[in-house]
């Protein structure tokens, strides 16, 4: 099973991390296994390069976006994809970040990370067990004359 946390990074912080996407996984990472005071302060750099996830519109792309499929319906405000035994997906929606946890191939899984991609500019997907992660929609570097 594949987990991915994804957060909604600040504009700013999304732009200077473009390309070092390590560095904001390490940060993650670090939370994860820290504790005591350096767990709270790894918390509030996490916070505070963080928006926070509009709830309502992550539903509505979601729901607009596959309510005519088969493989897709939802329970207790929680989403699952299930394209046969191949490929399965479910996505959580939190207040500070999204939860989406696959089996099988990654064709569940892409048409979630698709809709999202589309809600906003700056989702980070982590995956802490692979040791991945990668933006959603990669931010395009500007070129300047």
């Amino acid at each position: 099973m594949r987990t991915y946390q994804l957060y909604l990074i600040d504009d700013e912080f999304a732009s200077h991390y473009f390309g070092k996407e390590r560095m904001v996984y390490q940060l993650f990472k670090d939370y994860q296994e820290a504790f005591g005071e350096y767990k709270k302060l790894l918390e509030k750099q996490i916070h505070y390069i963080l928006k926070p996830i509009q709830e309502l519109k992550v539903h509505q792309f979601v729901t607009q976006y596959l309510q005519n499929s088969h493989d897709f319906y939802t329970n207790n405000g929680t989403y699952y994809i299930e394209i046969g035994k191949r490929s399965t997906a479910k996505l959580e929606v939190h207040e500070r970040y999204l939860v989406l946890k696959a089996n099988g191939n990654y064709e569940a899984e892409t048409i979630f990370f698709e809709v999202l991609r589309k809600t906003e500019t700056s989702f980070i997907a982590i995956d802490l067990d692979h040791q991945r992660c990668g933006w959603l929609k990669p931010i395009k570097e500007r070129k300047f004359v």
